[in-house]
């Protein structure tokens, strides 16, 4: 009788383990997380020498002042180092997922990873226009947080695809954006804490409980 049951359970286990691996991206990689981190916070490291660095020397614009005043550089720097960031970001997570799929034979680029991307792209992109159209419009206060606030909302929408681990960070996101909402003149403590710090936690838990044994 014993001996059935556990057979019975054993099964149930396994069918459920399937309906998992088909149903949810298993791939994400702990480590991908804390290097997300690691590039967010040296590329805010470096957004902050730049910003020190072009303040020494900024003249206000004139009549007679070129059209590409050192503002204009500032800017043009910040674009470059969060591009910089992002790519590094997605090519970290790309190389240590591929890794880790293979490792456990499972399709890197699944129906599930495709859900998983398009729920996270979604308000990603509209986060990434609503903060272009402030940035434009000279609204830079309010960019930390928007971004904060997007990101959490991306998060939360696509962990139903992948570890529900990842809607916790999500909510963090999204609370230290409201909250900054509220606070505003401190935007890049928060943007350093929300994208270096909490990816760096997030991803020295997950790693732990999901990759450490692999």
């Amino acid at each position: 009788m014993d001996t059935n049951i556990n057979k019975h359970l054993e099964s149930l286990t396994e069918i459920r383990s399937l309906m998992e691996r088909s149903s949810k991206f298993i791939s994400l990689n702990g480590l991908s997380g804390i290097f997300a981190g690691v590039y967010a916070l040296l590329g805010a490291a470096a957004a902050f020498w730049a910003n020190q660095h072009y303040n020494k020397s900024f003249v206000p614009m004139n009549e007679y002042a070129p059209v590409f005043t050192l503002q204009n550089k500032f800017m043009l720097f910040c674009l470059i180092d969060a591009l910089l960031v992002l790519f590094l970001s997605i090519g970290t997570a790309f190389i240590l997922s591929k890794r880790k799929a293979g490792k456990i034979q499972h399709s890197l680029l699944d129906k599930s990873a495709q859900r998983l991307i398009i729920n996270l792209c979604i308000p990603l992109f509209a986060g990434g226009m609503f903060s272009l159209a402030l940035l434009l419009q000279s609204n830079y206060k309010l960019i930390a947080p928007s971004m904060l606030i997007f990101y959490g909302l991306s998060l939360i929408n696509a962990s139903k695809y992948t570890f529900g681990d990842i809607r916790y960070l999500g909510m963090v996101e999204l609370v230290l954006g409201l909250i900054n909402l509220f606070i505003i003149g401190y935007g890049f403590w928060f943007w350093c804490f929300g994208f270096g710090i909490m990816h760096i936690i997030y991803g020295s838990v997950m790693y732990r409980k999901y990759d450490s044994g692999n």
